[in-house]
C-alpha cells in the first residue's frame, strides 16, 4: 500500500532492464537471478571502502531491489570524451577491480556471458557503457561511479578493460560511433586508458586478440539471448549483431596501427 504512494521517476538509458525508477534518494530495480550475487558484491565494495558504486538498501514490497541513488550525469557529451575523462575512468575501473580482491570468484549465481579463457582474477563490471558511468555535476568532468552491475561476473582484468574500451575508445566501426567519437584517434585512446589503468606490457600485447575473441563470443551470446525475446530480441532486431560484425571487420583492417600504439 505504501509503495503505491511513492513518487516514482522513470530512469532511462539502459538497454536490457526495464522498470528502473528513482524514488527520493533511492533507485528501485526489478530483481533478477543475479541480484543476490550483485548485492553481495556491492556490500563487499562498501566494506572495502570503494565509494564508486551504489549501496544496497534492501528490497521493497514489490520485490524490487532498493539501491542508493548516485547524483550526476551519464551518457555521451563533450566533456565525457576528453582525455581527462578517459584517464579518470581508467582509474575508476582499476580501483573497482582492486576493491573486489578477496570476494569469492565462484559459487554465486552470476548471469554469465562472454568471457576470457583464462582463470578469473577479479569481478568485472562487464558493461561499462557510456550510460553506466556517472560524472559529477559541475566542475571538471570527473567519472566517479559505476552503476548497473547486472552483467558483472568473475573474469580477468584485461577482459573488463576490453569491454570498457569497446565503448570508450571506441572499438567500433566509425559508422556505428556517436558523432563526438567518430573521428577520435582510437589507438591513442587505447594507450591512454592502458597507461592510466596500469595495464602491463604483456597484457597490452594480448588486448586486441582478446577484443576479437570478445566480439566473436558476444555475437553468439546475444544471438542466443535474443531468441528468448524481450529487450535482447529488440537489441538484436535493432542491429546489434551487425554492429559487432562491423567492429570485427574494422579491427581486422586497423589492427597493426592500433597494436603499434599499445606496444
Amino acid at each position: 500500500m505504501v509503495a503505491t504512494l511513492l513518487h516514482e521517476v522513470p530512469l532511462q538509458g539502459g538497454d536490457v532492464t526495464d522498470g528502473v525508477v528513482r524514488v527520493g534518494d533511492t533507485v528501485r530495480r526489478p530483481a533478477s537471478t543475479s541480484t543476490p550475487a550483485v548485492h553481495a558484491l556491492l556490500r563487499h565494495l562498501e566494506a572495502a571502502g570503494f565509494d564508486g558504486a551504489p549501496r544496497v538498501v534492501g528490497m521493497d514490497g514489490l520485490g524490487r531491489e532498493i539501491l542508493t541513488y548516485l547524483p550526476g550525469r551519464t551518457g555521451l557529451r563533450l566533456e565525457s570524451v576528453t582525455d581527462e575523462a578517459l584517464a579518470g575512468l581508467a582509474g575508476l575501473v582499476r580501483r573497482f577491480h582492486d576493491a573486489t580482491t578477496g570476494f569469492p570468484l565462484s559459487g554465486r549465481g552470476w548471469d554469465g556471458g562472454s568471457n576470457d579463457d583464462r582463470a578469473p582474477e577479479v569481478i568485472g563490471h562487464c558493461d561499462v557503457t557510456l550510460e553506466n558511468v556517472v560524472f559529477r555535476e559541475g566542475g571538471p568532468a570527473t567519472p566517479y561511479a559505476l552503476i548497473d552491475f547486472d552483467l558483472a561476473r568473475p573474469t580477468t582484468r584485461l577482459f573488463d578493460v576490453v569491454t570498457t574500451l569497446r565503448h570508450w575508445a571506441p572499438l567500433a566501426d566509425p559508422v556505428d560511433r556517436a558523432p563526438l567519437l567518430r573521428t577520435v584517434d582510437v589507438g591513442a585512446r587505447l594507450r591512454l586508458f592502458c597507461d592510466a589503468y596500469g595495464v602491463e606490457p604483456r597484457e597490452r600485447r594480448r588486448l586486441l586478440e582478446l577484443a576479437r575473441l570478445r566480439f566473436h563470443r558476444s555475437y553468439a551470446v546475444m544471438r542466443t539471448r535474443a531468441a528468448t525475446g524481450g529487450n535482447w530480441a529488440k537489441m538484436w532486431a535493432g542491429g546489434a549483431g551487425e554492429r559487432i560484425r562491423r567492429a570485427t571487420a574494422w579491427l581486422d583492417v586497423h589492427e597493426d596501427e592500433l597494436h603499434a600504439h599499445l606496444v
